[in-house]
C-alpha cells in the first residue's frame, strides 16, 4: 500500500514537472508580450479556490523561481570559468546561488506592490500583499530573465557578446520599467507623472535593498569561509 502511494506520489510530481514544459514557455511569452493581461489574470485566479487556481498558465512563484533556474543554467552555460573562483566558498555553490539570486529577485516584485499597497492608502497585511505581488511576479520573471542573461554576457565579455550584454540588459530595463508605469497607471488612475515618480521610487527602493542584502550576504559568506 505504502508502496503504491509513493508511485502514485511519483506520477503525479513526473506529470507535473513535464507539463512545465508546455506552460512555462507559454506563460513566458504571454508575461512578455500581454503582461497587464497577465497581471490581471493573477488577480482573478486568487478569488478561485485553491486547487482551480491557475490550471492553464504557471503560477507566479513557480514561473519565477523556474525562470531563475534557466537564468542559472545559462549563467553555468557562459562562464564556467569565469567568476567562480572569486566567490566565498559559502556562496560557489549552485543550490546557495540559486536561493540568493530567487531572494533577490523577489525584491523586486515586493518593493513594487507593497508601494502600490501604500500609495492607495490601503492597510498593508498579508492579505491585502498576495494580490499585487503575485500580479507582480509575472513580469519579474520575464525583467529577471533578461537582466540576469544581458549581465551573463557582460561577464562573459568579446566581441559579440558585450554590445549584446549592454541591448539585452536596457531593454529588459526598460520593458521592465515600461510596463510598471502603465500598471500604476491603471490600477491606480493617475497620471503619467506621478506613476513614473512611484515606480522609480518602489525601483530604488528594491535597487538599495539588493545591494546591501549582496554586501550582507557575501561579507558574511567571507567570514565563514575564512
Amino acid at each position: 500500500m505504502d508502496f503504491m502511494r509513493l508511485l502514485k506520489s511519483f506520477e503525479e510530481l513526473l506529470y507535473e514537472i513535464t507539463s512545465w514544459l508546455v506552460f512555462y514557455p507559454l506563460t513566458l511569452w504571454r508575461a512578455t508580450t500581454r503582461p497587464f493581461r497577465m497581471m490581471h489574470y493573477a488577480d482573478a485566479e486568487l478569488e478561485d479556490r485553491l486547487e482551480d487556481r491557475f490550471a492553464d498558465m504557471l503560477s507566479p512563484p513557480l514561473f519565477l523561481l523556474i525562470t531563475l533556474l534557466i537564468s542559472h543554467g545559462i549563467e553555468l552555460g557562459l562562464l564556467q570559468r569565469a567568476g567562480r573562483s572569486e566567490l566565498p566558498h559559502l556562496l560557489d555553490s549552485d543550490s546557495n546561488l540559486l536561493v540568493l539570486r530567487a531572494l533577490l529577485f523577489s525584491i523586486f516584485p515586493l518593493s513594487m506592490a507593497v508601494t502600490l499597497i501604500v500609495a492607495r492608502g490601503t492597510r498593508l497585511n498579508r492579505e491585502t500583499l498576495r494580490s499585487p505581488f503575485y500580479s507582480q511576479g509575472y513580469v519579474a520573471a520575464p525583467f529577471a530573465l533578461g537582466f540576469s542573461t544581458g549581465l551573463n554576457l557582460l561577464r562573459f565579455g568579446g566581441d559579440w557578446a558585450t554590445p549584446a550584454g549592454w541591448i539585452l540588459t536596457l531593454l529588459a530595463l526598460v520593458w521592465y520599467g515600461a510596463v510598471q508605469i502603465g500598471w500604476f497607471r491603471r490600477d491606480m488612475s493617475v497620471g503619467w507623472v506621478r506613476a513614473f515618480l512611484l515606480v522609480s521610487l518602489a525601483f530604488a527602493i528594491a535597487g538599495t535593498a539588493v545591494i546591501l542584502a549582496s554586501i550582507a550576504i557575501v561579507t558574511e559568506a567571507r567570514v565563514w569561509s575564512s
